[in-house]
C-alpha cells in the first residue's frame, strides 16, 4: 500500500530523491495549515552531503492562520523508511490532514 509523503524541504530536490529512493518522486503542489517553518543546523555528514545545504527547514507548530507550502509524494512503504533514515534525529514523522484532503506523513520538529 502506498504512503503519502508531505515534502517543504530537502526532499523535494532531485538529487537527494536519488540518493534516498534511486529514483525522482513525482507529486503535487499542497498545503499544511498549522506550521511554520524553522532552520535547523545539519551536522550528519551524510545528510550535507546529499542535500548540499548546512541548513534545513523545519515545521513547527503555529497558529491555524499559517500554513507551509509543499509537495506531496506517493510513495511506497520501503520508501517512507528510507525517507525515516534520511531525517535526521531533530526530526520526528507524524501524520498530518493536507488541505487538499490527503492524509500524509510530515517530519516535523522532535
Amino acid at each position: 500500500m502506498n504512503q503519502y509523503l508531505f515534502s517543504y524541504g530537502t526532499l523535494q530536490l532531485e538529487k537527494v530523491q536519488i540518493a534516498s529512493f534511486g529514483r525522482i518522486l513525482k507529486g503535487s503542489a499542497d498545503k499544511l495549515y498549522g506550521y511554520k517553518l524553522v532552520s535547523v543546523e545539519i551536522t550528519d555528514e551524510n545528510v550535507l552531503q546529499q542535500s548540499e545545504q548546512k541548513f534545513h527547514p523545519m515545521a513547527i507548530p503555529a497558529g491555524s492562520d499559517e500554513y507551509i507550502n509543499g509537495v506531496v509524494f506517493e510513495i511506497t512503504r520501503a520508501e517512507l523508511l528510507q525517507a525515516d533514515q534520511y531525517e535526521v534525529d531533530d526530526y520526528k514523522r507524524i501524520s498530518v490532514l493536507l488541505n487538499s484532503g490527503i492524509q500524509a506523513w510530515i517530519y516535523i520538529k522532535a
